[in-house]
């Protein structure tokens, strides 16, 4: 079982070195090739969002226990706000406007991102998974916020955005 924990962590220590080289290449590309890579934006968030899952999915199947996916309730309950939100006239979602509808969305938004990482660390010290489907649902919801995180940033660009 230690095995596994440490080729899980040496894998996630990789992705993320991975991640870092390919942050800095971007960093040093010209314009023209800054706006060619910005039309493949949405496919970038595609493969990071099928990590995620890919990463929740074998948080249960290497471990043969099923009970982290209690966590993709949260995951699917974590758009729900934005469906409320559309009603608002706020402009963000990031304002400090004293909407109704905006205060309830920052509250679901908020209340599914702390059950995200509550329920695999509940998980954890009841002792139904171990440290490696620990680490590994942390990190499906790392990759799964910083999708988020980046869509929000490219629709803010764009000009059309919902949010």
């Amino acid at each position: 079982m230690d095995c596994m924990m440490n080729a899980s962590l040496a894998f996630l220590l990789h992705a993320f070195v991975l991640l870092l080289e390919f942050y800095h290449t971007l960093r040093g590309l010209s314009r023209s090739m800054l706006a060619c890579l910005h039309t493949g934006q949405l496919a970038l968030l595609a493969i990071l969002v099928s990590s995620g899952i890919v990463l929740q999915v074998l948080a249960c199947a290497l471990y043969n226990n099923w009970w982290p996916m209690l966590t993709v309730i949260m995951y699917v309950i974590l758009p729900m706000p934005l469906m409320f939100f559309m009603g608002s006239k706020s402009t963000s979602l990031m304002s400090s406007d004293g909407d109704g509808w905006a205060n309830f969305t920052k509250f679901l938004t908020g209340a599914s991102v702390v059950g995200s990482i509550a329920i695999p660390s509940i998980l954890k010290h009841a002792g139904i998974i171990g440290w490696g489907a620990l680490a590994m649902e942390l990190s499906s919801f790392l990759v799964f916020a910083v999708a988020t995180l980046w869509m929000l940033q490219m629709s803010n660009e764009d000009g059309y955005s919902m949010l």
